[in-house]
């Protein structure tokens, strides 16, 4: 049986348990075409009460994609540089990873909003195993 796209996931790093969602939404044009794409990837630190979400954004525009028909469900990246799937737990935390070195904290109460395409792509890096989390280059490559 195929998992629900809309039941949060959980994920665990460095011992602490997060829910995440991961929505598409667009406007709707009188023609049938869509503008305006965007991917909201949101962690919701666990148990619930003990931290606002961390809403991750990738808003479509000059030199990048966003998922969705003709791509593939979760894809952004750049035209012409780095990609991720965020259906994949590894491109999540590698996201989580970089935001939380970038100064994101999860026990803050309130919610906060990041622009993904600041994180893309040290979270690319992170994913190759190229860089650490802040994007730093790791010894010896």
């Amino acid at each position: 049986m195929p998992r629900d796209p809309k039941k949060p996931r959980q994920l665990v790093a460095d011992g602490r348990v997060f829910l995440w969602t991961l929505r598409h939404d667009h406007r709707t044009l009188d023609d049938g075409r869509s503008e305006g794409c965007r991917e909201t990837l949101t962690l919701h630190p666990q148990p619930v009460g003990t931290g606002g979400p961390l809403r991750i954004v990738f808003a479509q525009g000059p030199g990048r994609y966003v998922g969705g028909f003709p791509l593939g469900s979760g894809d952004v990246g750049y035209v012409r540089g780095g990609s991720l799937n965020l259906h994949e737990p590894g491109a999540v935390r590698a996201l989580l990873d970089v935001a939380s070195a970038r100064g994101w904290q999860p026990g803050r109460r309130r919610a906060e909003e990041v622009d993904g395409w600041s994180l893309l792509e040290a979270a690319v890096a992170v994913r190759a195993g190229d860089t650490g989390p802040a994007g730093q280059v790791a010894e010896g490559r």
